[in-house]
Formats: C-alpha cells, sequence, structure tokens
C-alpha cells in the first residue's frame, strides 16, 4: 500500500488535515483535530488501519489518477482519471466547518462512461478500533467510544458492507456528479446537520479564493509562494493561532530508520520564520493571531518555557508508541506525543523575543502585557545562558555548547536593546543587556569558531559543523562580508552537502543519541540560498533556489527532508519549515524581505 511521501496532496478545514494519495485513497486523517488519533491511518501501516479510496472501478490497486492539480488559489484538490471508456474527475476537499469536520468528495464525469468504486473503512484510535457500522435513513452511520462518523452520498448510490468496509458502486457520465461526504461528531451527541457538498465546494473555492486575494506578494516564482502560503495556512489551528509543524506524525527521516517523530503540535521556533513571512506578504490577521498564539503559550514562569505547545498552548504531549501500526515503509516505531518537550533548547528565547520585536517593528500593535513577558524571559536567559542544551535539532544524546543557541541568546539581548532603543519610555536597563549582549558575543567568537579551518562549529570544542550557523548573518550577529561568516557557509556547503542541498549535521560524527542516517534537510537548504545571497553570491543563490523548487511534489507541497539518490521526499509532510523557507528566500531573492543585519 506504501506510496511514496510526494505522492501526496493535503486537504484541510484549519483545525484538520488529510492527505490525499494519487490513487484516490485519503490514507491519514486525524479527526477532529490535527493531534487527535487517526480514523484513516494507512499511512502508517495497511489498508486494513484505515482509508478511503474512490478510484474506476478496474483500476488496479495502486494505480494513480492520470494528474492532478489544486483549483488555482485554493485547498481544494482535482484528480483526473482517464480510461478506455471515459474520463471522470474527482474532487476532494474539507469546507471550513461551522460545527463538524466533513471531508467532502465529489465524483463528476467529463467524457463516456465511468464505473467507479468507493472503499470506506473507518478505524478510529490510529487504526485500531474497528466501529460498529448501521444504515439510517438510507446513509451510514459509524460509532467506537467517544466517536461517531456519518457517511452519505448525494444522489444516494448502491453502497453495501464488505469485509470490515463500506462499498459503493455506480456509473457516472458526462456531467453527471455524485458526492460523498464524511462527518465525524462525538458520539454522545446528535447528528450535526447534513453538509450541501455541492453549496460547500462553492464556498469553498470562495473562502480560498479571498483569502489569497490578500497576498501582496509580486515577484518571480508566484505561484510557489502562493501555494506554500496556502499550505501554511492549512497548518493553522483557527481557534488559536497556532501552526503545526506538519500534518502527520512518524514519517520517517530514513525509510526504514527510527527517527520517526510526531509534529502536529506548534513550535516556539518557528514564531520567527513564519510571523515573518506573513507579515511581509500581506497576512496581518494570521500574523497577529500567531503571535497572540504564542504570548498564551509562553505566558507564566520563564523557567517553564517550553520549546513546543500543543495546538490550543497545552504543555503536556507525553510520548508513546504505537505497537499495531508496522511504520510507514516499515519504519517503525510510530510515536504520537513527543518528547522533546521536556528539552533544555536556549535558543527559543532568543527566537520568541525576535519574533515579538519583528511585530512590533511591522506596526502590529503592541499588547501591554508583552513586554513584561520578553523582559521576565530575558531576565531568566541572563542567568542561564552559559549552560549547555540539547539544541534546536533536539538531539537525544548529551547536551552540548551549541553555537546556535548561544547566537539566538545574543539575539535575545540584541532584540530588548533595539526595542529600549526605539521607544525609551519602555521599563528595562539598555545598559545591562548591552553588556549580555557583548558578553555573549564575546563568548561565541572564542569558542565557538575553529581559526583553522575559518568556520563555526556546531558546539563549543568541537570539529562537526552544524547548517544552523548560515543563519549568523540572517539574525544580524556578524555581517555577511565577514571573513567568518563566509567561510562558515563555504564549509557547510561543502562538508554538509548532498546532492546540492545540504544536511542539517553529519549524523554519523554528531552524537545525536540515535543509529541511522537522514536526508538532505530543506529548510536549511533554504537558509544556505539565503547565505549565498547575503554573501554577494546571487547566480549561486538563485540556483539553489532553483533546485529546491524542483523539489516539490507535482502539487508544490514540501516534506521536512529530500534523499538526492533516490529523488524521494523524507520526513513529515507537508513540513511547515520547508515551506516558511521558500516563502523566505522568495522575498530575500526579490529583494522584498526586510531582515536588519549589523556588523560586530
Amino acid at each position: 500500500m506504501t506510496q511514496p511521501i510526494e505522492d501526496y496532496a493535503l486537504i484541510g478545514d484549519l483545525m484538520t488535515s488529510g492527505l490525499v494519495g494519487r490513487d484516490g485513497s485519503i490514507d491519514w486523517l486525524c479527526l477532529p483535530r490535527f493531534d487527535s488519533a487517526a480514523c484513516f491511518a494507512g499511512l502508517l501501516g495497511d489498508e486494513e488501519n484505515g482509508h478511503w479510496r474512490i478510484a474506476p472501478l478496474d483500476a488496479a490497486p495502486g494505480e494513480r489518477c492520470t494528474r492532478r492539480a489544486y483549483i488555482d488559489g485554493t485547498l481544494v484538490l482535482e484528480s483526473y482519471w482517464e480510461t478506455a471508456t471515459g474520463t471522470v474527475k474527482v474532487t476532494d476537499f474539507m469546507p471550513q466547518r461551522d460545527v463538524a469536520p466533513d471531508v467532502v468528495r465529489i465524483v463528476e464525469g467529463i467524457s463516456g462512461t465511468v464505473r467507479m468504486l468507493s472503499t470506506l473503512r473507518l478505524r478510529f484510535d490510529y487504526g485500531h478500533v474497528v466501529p460498529w457500522v448501521r444504515r439510517h435513513d438510507g446513509d451510514r452511520v459509524a460509532v467506537a467510544g467517544p466517536d461517531a462518523a456519518w457517511f452519505r452520498s448525494d444522489p444516494p448510490v448502491r453502497t453495501w458492507g464488505e469485509d470490515n468496509s463500506t462499498r459503493s458502486q455506480f456509473p457516472v457520465n458526462a456531467g453527471r456528479r455524485v458526492a460523498f461526504v464524511l462527518t465525524w461528531h462525538p458520539s454522545h451527541e446528535p447528528r450535526p446537520e447534513p453538509t450541501d457538498p455541492f453549496e460547500a465546494l462553492e464556498s469553498s473555492v470562495a473562502d480560498w479564493r479571498e483569502w489569497t486575494s490578500q497576498c501582496r506578494y509580486e515577484g518571480p516564482h508566484e505561484e510557489a509562494v502562493t501555494r506554500s502560503l496556502i499550505t501554511l495556512k492549512a497548518l493553522t489551528y483557527a481557534p488559536t493561532g497556532g501552526i503545526v509543524a506538519a500534518a502527520t506524525t512518524s514519517l520517517p527521516e530514513e525509510i526504514g530508520g527510527v527517527r520517526n517523530w510526531d509534529y502536529r503540535y506548534c513550535w516556539l521556533r518557528d514564531a520567527t520564520l513564519t510571523l515573518g513571512s506573513l507579515l511581509a506578504t500581506g497576512f496581518l490577521d494570521e500574523a497577529r493571531a500567531w503571535r497572540e498564539w504564542l504570548l498564551r503559550a509562553v505566558a507564566g514562569a520563564p523557567a517553564d518555557l517550553q520549546i513546543m505547545y500543543g495546538i490550543g498552548g497545552e504543555r503536556r504531549i507525553p510520548e508513546s508508541e504505537l505497537p499495531w501500526l508496522r511504520g510507514y515503509a516499515g519504519s517503525a516505531p510510530v510515536r504520537v506525543g513527543n518528547a522533546a518537550v521536556d528539552q533544555l533548547q536556549l535558543d527559543v528565547y532568543g527566537e520568541v523575543m525576535d519574533s515579538l520585536h519583528l511585530a512590533r517593528s511591522a506596526g502590529l500593535p503592541a499588547e501591554e502585557h508583552a513586554w513584561r513577558i520578553q523582559l521576565a524571559l530575558l531576565e531568566f536567559l541572563e542567568q542561564n545562558w552559559r549552560r549547555p542544551d540539547e539544541g534546536l535539532w533536539e538531539v537525544r544524546g548529551p547536551r552540548r555548547h551549541f553555537v546556535h543557541s548561544k547566537v539566538m541568546a545574543w539575539v535575545a539581548a540584541d532584540r530588548a536593546v533595539r526595542t529600549l532603543e526605539s521607544d525609551p519610555s519602555l521599563p528595562g536597563d539598555a545598559d545591562r543587556w548591552r553588556a549580555m549582549r557583548d558578553a555573549v558575543h564575546r563568548d561565541v567568537c572564542e569558542q565557538g569558531f575553529d581559526p583553522e579551518r575559518g568556520t563555526f562549529t556546531q558546539y563549543y570544542g568541537s570539529t562537526e559543523l552544524d547548517a544552523a550557523t548560515l543563519l549568523i548573518p540572517r539574525v544580524g550577529f556578524l555581517p555577511p562580508d565577514d571573513p567568518r561568516v563566509i567561510g562558515t557557509v563555504d564549509a557547510v556547503r561543502a562538508e554538509l552537502g548532498r546532492g546540492g542541498l545540504v544536511r542539517r549535521y553529519s549524523t554519523a560524527d554528531t552524537d545525536d543519541g540515535l543509529p541511522g542516517d537522514e536526508g538532505a534537510f530543506l529548510a536549511c537548504s533554504f537558509w544556505l540560498a539565503d547565505a549565498l545571497h547575503l554573501t554577494g553570491r546571487e547566480d549561486e543563490a538563485r540556483a539553489l533556489f532553483q533546485r529546491l523548487l524542483t523539489v516539490r511534489n507535482d502539487v508544490g507541497l514540501l516534506a521536512e527532508e529530500y534523499d538526492p539518490v533516490s529523488g524521494r521526499q523524507l520526513g513529515n509532510f507537508p513540513q511547515a519549515f520547508s515551506h516558511v523557507g521558500l516563502v523566505n528566500t522568495a522575498l530575500t531573492l526579490a529583494g522584498t524581505e526586510k531582515r536588519t543585519t549589523e556588523a560586530d
């Protein structure tokens, strides 16, 4: 059943999402939230763990549609099947919900006559629970524990139960449309009002196009930028404004390996880059909602700051394994939750300070309590920045004095100084934060730089490299023309390069507590393009960006990583960090991104 990760397309309703394969099967769907248990978990197991395929009756297992694309400016997917007897289109989407989440699939005949088959296998609790299915006024209702789902067609078609699945078979000819709607609700509540699938299609297209019309980006690769922004919007949990790192859990960084994590949560470090993308492209409402989520999440004692939170701001994200799922392409274990929530990652203090400084500089109305929160975070960091930590890559090996973590401590002090300089009426001691900024800068340059090789290293005293050091000129720690910056860019490119892209670090040389390898990290590859641009190598930066655009799948989506040898996407999908990287690099190359860099 395993399809390449890049064979999937995303649908969603701004509260959850599903993945539709090129074979017409929805193999991943969590209801009612991104982080809820999946009712289709075939992506991480097999078809018995839940899926919903609609395809021509004579299509072989795994056979792909002829072509597919999103309707321009939307998250509405159209897949075409050209057969010996005719052509049919399947439109997949999730309308923005009023009460309950719906998955709508509309089958439309284009030419000739095609016999179609729908096979629905609902499996609640990540493919573990087979629900009891019964008829009700011509529809089907599936119930198991807290979950209930209604399934109906419009107009009604022949439907029956077989092999613990619900099958529907029907012909379509030119102009005929048959719609299916799957609606979830808590089993103790009454059935929601049925959704009109055809009205929902019209409203969904209109809603998405109204949203994308706000985009202010005008430059090269506008289609790619717009698609990435739509993807970021689709990964947003509308009630709170939090943005999940990805729609999935446990898609592997190495096929058959154990580097499989749950990314259906909100990482603080995504804040700076995501906020910058939204502000620069005109999406002020989303930027404001993301900032408000951030402020709510970090409220509390600074010592209790976490690197990630649940989509509602939840702090507890316990990690466990699901042994009944074999993992994508046999890549076990399958994990839910994420134990990295308990790690010490000092860089997040800098990222929070940077994102709130960026929001203030961009003109978002200041929140009265935001500066007090920032001062509390900075006071904690002042006492703790010299500690080793797990770093932004969340290594499960020993704590180190990671250079990137120290650089972001410098960023925290620097943004505090800038804020006080721009608004002296705010409380705070600018001289104190200048002294901290200078101390961190000296420490990094003395202990995190290898003068013999002319490069910053991964952590103090190491010889390993880290692609995160490519951010040094971007955040203003050193100017782009500094020889130490140029040397770092060249070293990272030479030693961490893979197939023209870049890994985040060498798994062979870095003790990250895990066996195996991983692919080129796409966000880091975009950082390299930015660094090449900043250091004056414009042609090389544009060439790398073009290379990265070719990594996208046929509908413009990116996972976390890429294997240049096999040409396969790897890791959770679609990945917000990768799409933020695409948007920011496009803005950088188009000359519209306004980031401040300062000399030492």
